[in-house]
């Protein structure tokens, strides 16, 4: 009988974009990355593009595309981040789609799903069509077909959710095994009672629905899902293979289906080297035919359901309480604290559907005197999403549109849309699933929120924030001094609420800074200058400008005047008013420029302050990433004073250093601190410049760490050399015959082997493997007919296929 299997990865990170930014800032903890997203992309999303297959001697034989060898979903809010900053990725994971369908009898790995991972069973019916709509026009949009799939997320499930899904053409889902409650073969009239895992996951089911419609329903093997995701299975990808077969019964009178479900995450993120476990795995499977791999699209259309199914409604694979864990203080959890409580879930629940409902009329009253049908105009308006253009939103509002609409009612119109957009965003699972109520997920979400209070205040003249935070009130923080969620928001979310002024001083401010001021976007908005003028007196910076800032949003813009200042190290300040009077403007256009001239800095700032008496912004005000940007810039003059003073000391401390190291005596603090900050300082800045590296200089430092055993910053110093390794190599695809660089990469490589650097050769490794496949065998013909330049590349090239361990064969 017929073995299959197929490996199911669900990928998703929750959306981290500031909601009035739409942008993801900096985030600390995700170093040396700039953000969560950038890290887990490095560590999982990217490897599975290009994940290696070795020898005995760990060499790399072979680099496939996983995607495109088992079934996957992308978040389509993670796609989206990815298609603006990891488009090469992006591009890797459609062309798996496309590879697969040769694959798999024209059926593609890729699934869709549910827009923004919001638990659908929790859902209003209009959310739940909103969000499947959504999704499925996502994964069109990307993917270039109708999905055949659609993961729910957490696999949380009901019968309407089913119904909704198969009256919009989608085929199956998947679901835990713990999620079937009885099935039965096709005509016969006695359910079996499988309840508690007990089903055949081996078979695909059918599920008949209230309105007459069906779904295939495959329900995944949850045992060994399990060891994937929490066992030891993917340390050695042959054994991972033979578990996978396991799920085989000889006995059994149909074609099998084994597979497995769990967080794509898994193969590299939560398991270091997990792709390469799946890859090696797959590689088995097939090498030694031990069954044919399949997605759930190809195996549904050649065996299709011999048996039915029911479900146990309002279940999840996350919860065993069903999906109390979005909704209540069930227990279930993600390693709670002796004493900790999830008491908090309820109430913010309940504050989140406040908002929800508070909403829902005024904006259906307020949009159908600009659009023909609200709800309508809301699914729809994914288009906006996937394109904000000029041209996409005009076309948009005037194919839906009561009448021609002003500027006002446009803007008007999108903000009610975006309204809408943000009362589905505050129910991202996420928000819900860890334990405490001040997490960044459920801060998140409370962002959303706030931003959709705020949009209502604009809107729809409501002031939801009271009625919220009296619910939140009652959503206990497992933290003393958070005390509750109302205390939650005040600290973390209100702070990062957003308008014009705010946008425009950080214009003003980072302006100081910038070499040029013309045609500005500072994330989701474009700032239009009218009036900008820099003055500089030495170290002190004075602009002064009036602006028109522009949401590309919501369309909504707003004139700005500002004034700002730079007076030294970490010191500037900036007034800002909206709609300042002509005559007010040019009376603190002089004498604010008049006070600068005369150096009066004290007055300068009083001057400020009576202009602009409501609204002063300083350099702790500016959005992350251009705060760490002026910080480095002001800390760059007195970072190199301090540089240059520790390096004079170690120069003339040299002769002293190399002699205690000879006798093996201890160096006192201070010298070892010296020479690791700039031995360390200055590798970090060769490998950082934009000339030619400076392969002398690299030796002459790396001699001096190994000789005075100076320790390296291995991850830091290991991401910047890998950085720039790469960067060569790419240089290498445009020239493969330069045996200068090629010579420059193996020096490089050679110098750096005696240390533990955390060295990332990834993307270095790939194009290697790429060149070797692509002009190897043609480099070895010119060889044997006596060419000498081809000789000399083959022993180089074979050097470099040593160092980056990549199998030439």
């Amino acid at each position: 009988m017929e073995r299959y299997i197929c490996v199911h990865g669900h990928f998703y990170q929750p959306p981290r974009e500031n909601p009035w930014l739409e942008e993801v800032e900096l985030q600390e903890s995700a170093s040396p990355f700039h953000d969560w997203n950038e890290r887990i992309t490095a560590e999982c999303y990217a490897p599975n593009t290009a994940s290696r297959i070795l020898d005995h001697d760990r060499r790399i034989v072979d680099i496939v595309n996983n995607y495109s060898k088992i079934s996957f979903n992308f978040g389509p809010t993670l796609l989206s981040w990815m298609e603006r900053h990891q488009p090469d990725i992006y591009a890797q994971i459609l062309e798996a789609d496309k590879l697969s369908q040769e694959r798999f009898s024209g059926h593609g790995s890729a699934l869709a799903q549910v827009y923004n991972h919001m638990i659908v069973p929790l859902a209003t019916e209009a959310d739940k069509r909103t969000q499947i709509l959504w999704g499925i026009r996502d994964f069109q949009a990307r993917f270039e077909r109708d999905p055949e799939g659609m993961w729910l997320p957490e696999t949380a499930v009901d019968l309407e959710t089913l119904d909704i899904l198969a009256e919009m053409g989608i085929r199956f889902t998947v679901l835990s095994p713990y999620q079937a409650e009885a099935v039965r073969p096709s005509q016969e009239e006695e359910w079996i009672d499988v309840q508690g895992g007990t089903v055949d996951p081996t078979k695909p089911y059918l599920c008949w629905l209230p309105s007459g419609r069906s779904i295939a329903l495959f329900f995944y093997d949850g045992p060994i899902s399990q060891d994937i995701a929490f066992g030891g299975l993917l340390n050695n990808g042959e054994a991972f293979a033979e578990r996978l077969t396991s799920a085989f019964t000889d006995d059994a009178d149909h074609p099998q289906l084994g597979h497995v479900a769990t967080d794509g995450e898994t193969y590299g993120h939560h398991h270091r080297m997990g792709d390469m476990a799946l890859a090696y795995c797959l590689y088995h499977l097939e090498e030694y035919d031990l069954a044919r791999l399949t997605v759930y699209g190809e195996f549904l259309e050649k065996h299709p359901p011999e048996w039915e199914a029911r479900i146990v409604e309002n279940s999840s694979w996350s919860c065993v309480h069903g999906i109390e864990r979005w909704r209540g203080d069930c227990g279930c959890h993600s390693g709670m604290r002796p004493g900790w409580t999830q008491a908090w879930r309820k109430p913010l629940r309940e504050a989140m559907d406040m908002l929800r409902e508070s909403v829902a009329k005024p904006y259906e009253t307020l949009a159908g005197k600009l659009l023909k049908d609200p709800w309508q105009a809301r699914d729809d308006f994914i288009e906006i999403i996937l394109d904000r253009s000029e041209e996409t939103v005009e076309r948009f509002l005037a194919d839906r549109a009561t009448k021609e609409l002003s500027s006002s009612e446009k803007v008007r119109a999108l903000k009610l849309l975006e309204l809408q957009r943000h009362a589905m965003l505050i129910f991202t699972s996420c928000g819900w699933f860890f334990d405490e109520i001040s997490g960044i997920e459920t801060t998140q979400v409370m962002r959303y929120a706030a931003r959709l209070i705020q949009l209502a205040r604009e809107v729809l003249d409501l002031d939801l924030e009271e009625p919220f935070l009296d619910l939140l009130d009652q959503a206990p923080s497992n933290i003393a001094k958070l005390a509750n969620g109302r205390r939650v928001y005040k600290q973390f979310v209100r702070p990062a609420q957003l308008d014009f002024l705010f946008v425009g001083s950080h214009y003003a401010l980072s302006s100081l800074f910038e070499p040029s001021c013309e045609d500005v976007r500072i994330y989701c908005y474009t700032v239009d200058n009218e009036i900008y003028k820099r003055s500089e007196a030495g170290q002190l910076q004075l602009a002064i400008g009036r602006s028109t800032i522009t949401s590309n949003i919501t369309w909504d813009s707003t004139q700005v005047s500002f004034a700002a200042a730079y007076i030294g190290d970490h010191n500037a300040n900036c007034g800002i008013m909206e709609n300042m009077p002509e005559q007010d403007f040019q009376a603190m256009r002089s004498e604010v420029q008049d006070i600068f001239a005369r150096g009066d800095i004290p007055e300068l700032i009083r001057s400020m302050d009576r202009h602009f008496p409501a609204h002063n912004y300083t350099l702790w005000h500016l959005f992350k990433d251009e705060q760490q940007k002026v910080l480095q810039e002001i800390l760059a003059s007195s970072l190199e004073e301090l540089y240059s003073s520790f390096r004079q000391a170690l120069d003339h401390h040299y002769p002293l250093l190399n002699f205690l190291s000879e006798l093996n005596s201890a160096w006192p603090r201070a010298m070892a601190v010296t020479a690791e900050t700039i031995i360390n300082e200055d590798l970090q800045n060769l490998f950082q410049k934009d000339d030619q590296l400076d392969l002398d200089e690299l030796e002459r430092l790396l001699s001096m760490a190994q000789r005075w055993e100076i320790p390296l910053s291995g991850s830091e110093l290991g991401f910047k050399a890998g950085w720039r390794i790469a960067a060569m190599m790419k240089e290498l695809l445009e020239e493969p015959e330069d045996l200068e660089r090629i010579e420059a990469v193996i020096s490089i490589l050679e110098a750096l082997q005696p240390f533990d650097l955390d060295l990332n050769l990834w993307e270095s490794q790939n194009i290697l493997f790429y060149l070797v496949s692509e002009r190897y065998d043609d480099m070895e013909v010119l060889s044997r007919q006596g060419d000498q330049q081809a000789d000399r590349w083959l022993e180089r090239i074979q050097r470099l296929a040593e160092f980056m361990k990549v199998s030439i064969s």
